[in-house]
């Protein structure tokens, strides 16, 4: 059994580099201190499979990539659509996340569901499509929307996840209304299981219409209880899953890189701190 902690992208965790580390540097030296991360830059655009390979080969061999689906597929994109059809869009991620996935190190490709994404035979429709669509890949499910996990469906979206082979996304979340989860401590699958911290910033969680929301939905320092609370969950999940996963994703404030280390430190995992006796590696100033 094991367990991998990591964070929600790589280049704005300051504490992680020595000053001045440029951001094409940033991943090797994350590699150092975390096993996993989650590649948020796909949500917004499908990354070319040169680039994929580049951080597969940038990472030491164990390393893990959670993925996250192009907003096109999970309902969030506004505007023009890049794509001309649902077949290229989909044929596109999966040709960026094949050299990951060759590399040994695709944990999961995250489909993420956007907050109107309620429980709905059209909806049960297009989640049985998409794992179609992405046969071959291991693919995560994160709900967004409450309706899911209400007393009479829970059983059975589980179930559901179970049967189409989706990886449970247990998420720790502010409980603001019908657009949040609660945490729903169950594994879909034997092999991985996936846990999202996204904080607990009430206030902040349903403000996406504010001008600064990206900067304050996330904004959240984990407290010592609370990431002890989470210690023993993920232990409980350890048993149902060969793997659970953990990315840390209160960002907003810098907290994030901190709490994930002080989790491993209750999870007696080793933790690497950058100190005098390992600087990191000299660069070339001719070899960049």
């Amino acid at each position: 059994m094991k367990i991998a902690v990591g964070l929600a992208g790589w280049g704005d965790h300051d504490s992680l580099y020595a000053p001045g580390t440029a951001a094409k540097d940033k991943l090797k030296a994350y590699g150092a201190h975390f096993s996993l991360v989650e590649l948020d830059s796909s949500f917004y655009a499908v990354q070319p499979p040169e680039r994929m390979s580049r951080y597969a080969a940038e990472t030491p061999e164990g390393f893990g990539f959670v993925v996250k689906a192009y907003q096109g597929m999970t309902g969030h994109l506004r505007g023009k659509p890049y794509y001309e059809n649902d077949d290229e869009m989909y044929l596109a991620f999966r040709e960026s996340l094949e050299p990951v996935m060759n590399a040994g190190k695709l944990t999961a490709a995250l489909f993420q569901y956007p907050p109107w994404f309620d429980c709905t035979k059209d909806n049960v429709r297009l989640l049985r499509e998409t794992k179609k669509r992405m046969d071959g890949f291991p693919c995560a499910l994160e709900f967004r929307h409450q309706s899911w996990f209400e007393p009479e469906y829970r059983e059975r979206t589980l179930s559901f996840m179970r049967k189409e082979g989706w990886i449970h996304s247990v998420c720790d979340e502010p409980q603001a209304g019908i657009g949040s989860i609660p945490i729903v401590l169950q594994a879909t699958d034997s092999v991985f299981t996936l846990v999202r911290l996204h904080g607990r910033n009430v206030s902040g969680w349903n403000q996406s219409g504010a001008p600064n929301w990206r900067e304050v939905r996330y904004l959240y320092d984990y407290s010592e209880d609370e990431l002890r609370e989470w210690k023993d969950r993920i232990v409980q999940l350890k048993e149902l899953s060969a793997t659970v996963g953990v990315i840390f994703n209160n960002n907003s404030g810098g907290h994030a890189a901190g709490n994930a280390k002080q989790l491993m430190q209750m999870l007696e995992m080793p933790v690497y701190e950058l100190t005098a006796d390992n600087p990191p590696e000299q660069l070339d100033l001719f070899n960049l």
